[in-house]
C-alpha cells in the first residue's frame, strides 16, 4: 500500500530538477589513448579494443602516479579545511584538473584508538555542501572525514556546464575516463590521509559515489572498510533504466543497445571487481522504493555477494532514492552508515 506513495514522491522530487539536457550521442574516441583512437572508421571496434586492454590490467588503469603537490588550507570558521591537489588525469578543462576536498576533523579525542578517517564520495550532481552533514556526523563519532568533490562537480565545473554532465553522459568513452579520474583522485586523497598518519581508512559513497567507492576499494589496499549507499552491479543498467538518467538514455537511444553499452562500461561496473573486495568490510545499502537505482539491480548485487561468499552487511531503507535525503530517512541512513564505519575503523582492534 505504501509503494505508490513513495513512487509518486520520487517522481515529484525528480521533476524538481528542470535543467537536464539531452546531449548528442558520441563514441568519444578523442578520449582514448592515441594508439587506439585511430580506428575512426569503426568506433565500436576501437572502443572494444581499448576496453579489453583495460580489463586485462585494471591496476594500471586505476593507479595514479604519486604526487607531493598537496596544499592544505588553514582552518575556516566552521573548523573545516580545504585540501587541493592535481588530478592524475588531465582533461581538456583546467577547472576539472584540480581536486578539491573538504577536511572535517574528528571532534572527539581518539587517544585510545588508532587514527581513523573516511573518504566521502557524494552522489552525482551533488553541490559543494552535499554530504557535509554526514561528514560532521562521522567527526562527532571520532572519525575524520575527507569529502572529495567528484570530477566536473561544484568548483571543478567549467563555465559551459550547469550540471555534472561529463561524468555520466551519452559520450561512451568520456564517461569511462571521467569515472576513472574520480578513482584516481580518490586514491591520491587516500595516499594523503595515509601520509598524514591515519592508520585506518574507510570509504563511503552514495549513488554514483557508491560505484566509484567500490572501484577504489578494489584497487586500493589501504581501504579497510567500504559503506556503499545505493548499489547496482552494472553502470549501464542504471543509466538505461533509472529515473534520474532518462535524459542520458534519450541521447543513447537509437545509437547503441544495452548489452553493448554494458560491455563498453565494464571498467566502471562493480560486477567485475567483487572478488577484489572480499578481504574488506563492506556495508551494502539500498532503498526499497528506489526508481533511480532499480531495486532488482540492487538485489542482484546482494545476491552476487552471497553467491561469491563475500563478507558483507546489508541494510534496506524504507524509502526511495531521492527521499533518502529527506527527513526522517536521511537520519536513519546517516546512522546506519556511521555506525558501520565507526565499528569497522574505531571500535575493532
Amino acid at each position: 500500500m505504501i509503494a505508490p506513495f513513495f513512487y509518486a514522491w520520487e517522481r515529484h522530487l525528480a521533476a524538481a530538477t528542470t535543467d537536464r539536457v539531452v546531449r548528442p550521442f558520441e563514441w568519444g574516441l578523442d578520449w582514448l589513448p592515441n594508439g587506439v583512437a585511430h580506428h575512426t572508421a569503426c568506433p565500436p571496434e576501437a572502443l572494444r579494443t581499448w576496453v579489453d586492454r583495460v580489463m586485462d590490467d585494471t591496476d594500471a588503469f586505476f593507479t595514479p602516479e604519486p604526487t607531493d603537490r598537496y596544499v592544505l588550507g588553514t582552518a575556516e570558521a566552521d573548523g573545516d579545511r580545504r585540501l587541493t591537489f592535481p588530478s592524475a588525469l588531465t582533461t581538456p578543462h583546467p577547472e576539472n584538473n584540480v581536486v578539491w576536498c573538504r577536511l572535517v576533523p574528528a571532534r572527539r579525542a581518539t587517544t585510545h584508538h588508532p587514527r581513523a578517517a573516511v573518504l566521502v564520495l557524494p552522489q552525482w550532481n551533488s553541490d559543494e555542501g552535499g554530504h557535509v552533514g554526514l561528514c560532521r556526523l562521522l567527526a562527532m563519532n571520532g572519525v575524520t572525514a575527507l569529502r572529495l568533490s567528484l570530477p566536473y562537480h561544484d568548483r571543478r565545473m567549467p563555465p559551459e556546464l550547469h550540471r555534472a554532465d561529463y561524468i555520466v553522459s551519452s559520450n561512451v568513452a568520456r564517461t569511462v575516463q571521467v569515472c576513472r579520474q574520480a578513482v584516481l583522485d580518490a586514491r591520491r586523497a587516500i595516499a594523503w590521509l595515509h601520509r598524514e598518519g591515519f592508520e585506518r581508512i574507510g570509504i563511503l559513497g552514495s549513488s554514483l559515489g557508491s560505484c566509484l567507492s567500490l572501484l577504489t576499494t578494489a584497487h586500493e589496499p589501504l581501504v579497510r572498510a567500504q559503506a556503499l549507499n545505493h548499489i547496482s552491479p552494472y553502470f549501464a543498467d542504471v543509466v538505461w533504466r533509472g529515473l534520474s538518467t532518462r535524459h542520458v538514455r534519450a541521447g543513447l537511444d537509437g545509437h547503441i543497445e544495452l548489452e553493448q553499452l554494458r560491455q563498453f562500461w565494464r571498467p566502471i561496473s562493480p560486477q567485475w571487481f567483487l572478488d577484489r573486495v572480499r578481504d574488506r568490510q563492506t556495508l551494502l545499502v539500498y532503498a526499497r522504493y528506489d526508481l533511480t537505482f532499480p531495486v532488482d539491480l540492487s538485489e542482484d548485487l546482494v545476491r552476487e555477494f552471497r553467491r561469491q561468499d563475500i563478507p558483507h552487511e546489508l541494510a534496506i531503507l524504507p524509502c526511495g532514492h531521492y527521499s533518502t535525503g529527506k527527513t526522517p530517512f536521511k537520519f536513519v541512513d546517516g546512522w546506519i552508515l556511521t555506525r558501520f564505519l565507526k565499528r569497522a575503523l574505531v571500535q575493532q582492534t
